[in-house]
């Protein structure tokens, strides 16, 4: 490898890590998320992985595209900040319905007593919170959630910035070879600091006693998601 593409290669890593700790939208949403639906570390990390891959991966294509039909660096610049902001709106609506869902969740959840009738037609009678688990066969199969593909859709949204402008020396040199690298350097340390934060986060979250807030998990998540799509619409975070 020659000096300038190790230079890229440093230059990717060191973007990749700081474009990613200093963005709370790669992480926040799902630390809130793993935390209010209580996913498993498996499927926090598998969710990650799959919403970090969405996110570099349409940046790549883009600027692939851009390199291959000669767009100017600020015309695909020009693009990545409009897909930013189509990604902070998509990020706050988000954020606002689940927060609105939660709480009217929260305010339905209260302690109540009614009896179920199963297909044996034995019926028994019992009190409980829906927030809280209890046990009884129902032949209902339960709904899969859309917050994970709603993540998704607004991750493929959501641009790398940085990546485009670092894609571009490799590409005027005709180095398909420097292309693949620095991509792949780029793409790895983002996913990878994307998933330490998120699971270390997740496992801090875990210790916060919120014994009388837990019916309002749902609600903090949405409320912790919308202000961090606020801030990064509004405050260029």
């Amino acid at each position: 490898m020659t000096a300038e593409l190790n230079a890229l290669i440093i230059t990717a890593a060191s973007i990749g890590f700081f474009h990613t700790i200093l963005g709370p939208d790669h992480y926040l949403p799902f630390v809130m998320m793993s935390w209010a639906r209580k996913w498993s570390g498996v499927k926090t990390a598998l969710i990650t992985v799959l919403c970090g891959l969405g996110h570099i991966g349409s940046s790549v294509v883009l600027g692939l595209i851009g390199v291959s039909v000669g767009i100017a660096v600020n015309k695909l610049e020009f693009v990545e900040s409009f897909r930013g902001n189509l990604a902070a709106w998509l990020l706050i609506a988000f954020g606002l319905v689940y927060f609105v869902w939660g709480l009217r969740r929260a305010c339905r959840n209260r302690p109540h007593v009614h009896s179920h009738t199963h297909t044996s037609e034995a019926a028994h009678i019992h009190t409980h919170s829906h927030q809280r688990e209890h046990t009884h066969v129902h032949n209902d199969k339960t709904k899969p959630s859309v917050a994970p593909w709603a993540l998704f859709v607004i991750f493929v949204f959501g641009p790398c910035e940085p990546l485009i402008p670092i894609l571009m020396y490799p590409a005027a040199q005709k180095s398909f070879l420097g292309l693949v690298v620095v991509a792949g350097v780029f793409g790895v340390v983002t996913i990878s600091t994307m998933l330490g934060v998120v699971l270390l986060s997740r496992a801090g979250v875990s210790f916060v006693p919120l014994t009388r807030l837990q019916r309002f998990t749902h609600a903090i998540a949405g409320a912790t998601i919308l202000l961090c799509g606020l801030a990064i619409q509004f405050l260029g975070l």
